[in-house]
């Protein structure tokens, strides 16, 4: 499965984005997806997850209230909208994919290239 990223650019505090994330392949539908992020300096970080059905969502603390995770399987896109932003949310963004429901795990079997928020004041 191959992951494409898209949605990342500029934006000031208090604005919104949406990042979406399409993947190639059969088994889209069947997969644990997730977003996260990696800020200059520091670790890669979890940020949400949504199960195959869509039916069960999970969100990292920071973003709980501001960032929403779905997905459309009949399009074989995730998004993650982020409202709110602050200037902490300034990351390089990832989508990943995996079969079982471990969301914050960082071990999740295939991973986009990345799409980069930069968020100013």
């Amino acid at each position: 499965v191959q992951l494409q990223a898209s949605g990342g650019g500029l934006v000031q505090a208090g604005g919104s984005l949406r990042l979406s994330c399409t993947a190639s392949g059969r088994t889209f539908s069947s997969n644990v997806m997730g977003w996260f992020r990696r800020a200059p300096g520091k670790e890669r970080e979890f940020v949400a997850a949504i199960s195959g059905s869509g039916g069960r969502t999970y969100y990292a603390n920071p973003v709980k209230g501001r960032f929403t995770i779905s997905r459309d399987n009949a399009k074989n896109t995730v998004y993650l909208q982020m409202n709110s932003l602050k200037r902490e949310d300034t990351a390089v963004y990832y989508c990943a994919g995996r079969s079982d429901w471990l969301p914050q795990r960082i071990d999740y079997d295939y991973w986009g290239q990345g799409t980069l928020v930069t968020v100013s004041s």
